[in-house]
This record gives C-alpha cells, sequence and structure tokens, in this order.
C-alpha cells in the first residue's frame, strides 16, 4: 500500500462529513459567521470569525462527542461510555450522554476546578458519573482506559478517532455555506489536531484555493514540533496556561491528515493571546477562554498578507472562567512590556521609598506591587517592586534613573525561572 493509500484511508471523505452534518443538526448550534468590524479595521481585511464560542455547550467539542457516540450500536451504547477531560470534551460528552439518555463515565485530575466540575455536572444530570483521580490529565486517562476494559465500556477520545473529526469537520460545512465570497485565509486552533483535521479535509476538497493556517501555543507547539520531525513526538514540558489547547501529544490520526493538508503552522505566545481575550471583551463584549483566542492572537503574523483579503478564524470556546481574569491582564502587561519587576535594595532609613518614588518613577508611572521586610542587622534591605508604565519604552527610563542613583537592582522579567517562583 502506498503513503497516498495509506492516508486516504484514514482520511474522512466529504459524504461521511455530510452524513455527520445531518446527523447533529438536531442537537447542535448552527453558529455564525459573523464579520468583526474592529479587526477589519485594524488589519484592512475583511475578518470574519466563526462563533463556536455560541455553540449549546460554549465550544465545538460537541458535534465530535456526539457524533462519535449516536453511532455506537445500541448494545454499546447500553453497556455506557468514557471520557478523560477536564474541559471543553468532558461538556460535549455529558450532553450527549444526557441527550441520548446513556450512562457515562468522566474522569478528571483532582486538580479540576469546581467550576467545571460544576458545568460537566450540569450538562450531564444523573446520566453522568464524575471520577476525580490522579493529579494530571495523564493519570486521569489511564483510569479512564482501565476502566474501560475492565467494564466493557466504549471509550470516546478527545480528537484521535475519525468520527470525532468528521463531527469537527461539520464546522466547516457551515463556513462555506455562509460565506458568499471566497475565503482566502483560514485560521484554526490546534490543541490534539481534531479540529484541524476536519476542517482541513472539508477545505481541500470544496475549497482548495484557500490557504489554511494552523495556529498552536507557543509553550504546547506539539503539532509544529511533529511536523517538523516528520512523525508524532511527544513534549515533555508544556506550558498549560491555553489548556484547551496545551496537548503533549497530537493525535496520529489528525497528524497524518494534517501533514497533508494544513500550509503552516505558527505559534503565538501566551502573552499575546491574553491581550487577543482583553481585545475582544472589551472592543466586541466577547467572551472567550485562551484557546478560543488563538487563532485571531495569529493575525499579527499575518497582516502584510491579509490585507484586502477574506479571512476566517474559528472562536473555538467560550468557557473561560472570570476568575483567571486577573491572570490574563497580568500575563497580557508584561507581554507588552507594560509591566516590569525588580529587586531592589533599599537602604534601611526613614524616606529611603519616598526618594525612590521621587527620583526613580515617572508622572505616569505606577507601583502595582510592593514587598519589603525590614531586617534590623542590615544596612539595606531587598524589596520586590512592580511597575506598570504607559509606553514600553519607559522601561529605559527608569533603568537609567536606577543607574544614575546608583540604587542596586535586579530586573527580574527576563529571568524566567526566577520570575515565576517569585511573581
Amino acid at each position: 500500500m502506498t503513503e497516498g493509500e495509506k492516508n486516504k484511508q484514514i482520511s474522512p471523505d466529504i459524504k461521511s462529513i455530510y452524513t455527520a452534518k445531518r446527523n447533529i443538526n438536531q442537537v447542535i448550534n448552527q453558529t455564525p459567521l459573523l464579520q468583526n468590524l474592529s479587526l477589519s479595521d485594524k488589519y484592512h481585511a475583511n475578518i470574519l470569525l466563526k462563533r463556536e464560542d455560541l455553540q449549546k455547550t460554549r465550544s465545538y467539542k460537541l458535534r465530535g462527542a456526539y457524533h462519535k457516540i449516536s453511532l455506537l450500536s445500541k448494545e454499546k451504547q447500553k453497556k455506557g461510555v468514557v471520557c478523560a477531560s477536564a474541559g471543553n470534551h468532558a461538556q460535549g460528552f455529558a450532553f450527549t450522554c444526557n441527550e441520548l439518555n446513556i450512562k457515562g463515565k468522566i474522569f478528571m485530575p483532582t486538580t479540576t476546578p469546581n467550576q467545571k466540575i460544576k458545568q460537566v455536572r450540569m450538562y450531564g444530570k444523573e446520566n453522568i458519573e464524575i471520577i476525580l483521580t490522579g493529579d494530571t490529565f495523564d493519570e486521569a486517562q489511564a483510569e479512564a482506559i482501565r476502566e474501560c476494559q475492565s467494564q466493557n465500556m466504549s471509550f470516546i477520545p478527545p480528537f484521535d478517532d475519525i468520527n470525532i473529526i468528521e463531527g469537527q469537520a461539520t464546522i466547516g460545512l457551515e463556513i462555506l455555506e455562509s460565506s458568499n465570497d471566497k475565503i482566502d485565509y483560514l485560521f484554526i486552533p490546534i490543541g490534539g489536531g481534531g479540529l484541524a483535521a476536519g476542517l482541513s479535509t472539508v477545505f481541500k476538497q470544496v475549497s482548495p484555493e484557500t490557504k489554511l493556517i494552523g495556529v498552536e501555543p507557543e509553550g504546547a507547539a506539539s503539532m509544529k514540533a511533529s511536523l517538523e520531525a516528520g512523525k508524532v513526538v511527544r513534549l515533555e514540558n508544556i506550558n498549560t496556561f491555553v489548556d484547551g489547547a496545551a496537548v503533549k501529544e497530537v493525535g496520529k490520526i489528525p497528524f497524518e491528515i494534517c501533514k497533508n493538508n494544513i500550509e503552516t503552522v505558527v505559534t503565538v505566545p501566551e502573552g499575546k493571546i491574553c491581550t487577543t481575550i482583553l481585545e475582544l471583551y472589551n472592543e466586541d463584549a466577547m467572551v472567550v477562554e485562551p484557546a478560543g483566542a488563538l487563532s485571531i492572537a495569529a493575525l499579527d503574523l499575518f497582516k502584510k498578507e491579509i490585507k484586502g483579503k477574506n479571512i476566517v478564524c474559528i472562536a473555538s470556546g467560550g468557557n473561560n472562567d472570570i476568575t483567571r481574569m486577573e491572570e490574563i491582564k497580568e500575563r497580557s502587561l508584561l507581554y507588552e512590556k507594560l509591566k516590569h519587576y525588580f529587586l531592589i535594595s533599599f537602604p534601611q532609613r526613614p524616606g529611603a521609598l519616598k526618594e525612590f518614588v521621587g527620583d526613580v518613577l515617572g508622572p505616569t508611572d505606577d507601583i502595582t506591587h510592593f514587598e519589603y521586610h525590614k531586617k534590623n542587622n542590615r544596612n539595606s534591605g531587598p524589596a520586590l517592586v512592580g511597575i506598570a508604565v504607559k509606553k514600553p519604552n519607559d522601561l529605559a527610563l527608569i533603568i537609567e534613573k536606577l543607574t544614575d542613583k546608583k540604587i542596586k537592582y535586579e530586573y527580574l522579567n527576563d529571568q524566567s525561572d526566577l520570575f515565576h517562583y517569585i511573581i
């Protein structure tokens, strides 16, 4: 069998995707494809957002979960289904179990926030059982698979499954049905790769002239690493901040599809994603989770190429916990170089802080963080100081004044290990 024949075998055809669409149509919302005026003005292009944040479970994951579970035989449905997830897949799975009146078990890490557990329980009601086990997703998934094997239940994976991919691919059909114009670029967020595999399959067959751009968080670029290696690779350490798209290893089936379909995969810093979340909230009253802002955050990387073009970005989810907003704001300010942390050695005498404020800080600088413990037997003591500035180049003025005044300091933003330990 040739490599091309192998790839054809694992890739869904357009007929199966239309079948999936008919299968899930009565359950899902056909989410709108809306022009975003502020983004269109900013990039001088026609920017359209596919609003999966408006899906019933506020995420596209419902599509794949429902399609997969509904295709199981009545016998398998009666024995029950199992998944491992602490996020959107769990919610889509739970919704499906309640909709089809099937018993399901959801394995979640013990570290899962109560807000997520509550949401999953709301969607699944009495049809689901939540089992908290292990400290990580990998540990929870291992327990879920063991449960399937011992109880002869069906495991429902989040992305590495052809039926899951078919369900996610229905988004592509809706985009093409909703758009009156040729789509020049499609920006697709990538986690495990199921959405990218499905969308790219549709566009390669129906709109092959569209350029397909995969987008990953900088701290969890598992698809990019796999494409560069020519095989699926597992990342040892990832940044889990973009929790809906942070996986150590992409699916084998999505990888085989994406390596032939996706034109390029780019990465976006987590701080840039945070800035995008805040801009969407402030300018468009959109509440998106970090993964939901991922594809939109990549537009800056293509601002020259997309000028005057028709662009579609997938707003893939809106399950953002409000308690995360302070962290999102902090990460955004750090990325935009508008917040800086220092360890500063202060003389242990009255008036030292007043002199620092008067001699070093400018009229628009603001101390946002200050920690200092006086040491009785020392001439000076270190203080952790956070300073917010109005413009990125204001930092140079602060450092210049610290040097002129011969104040001992250590700048922390560039020292990632020390910075994350202290802040």
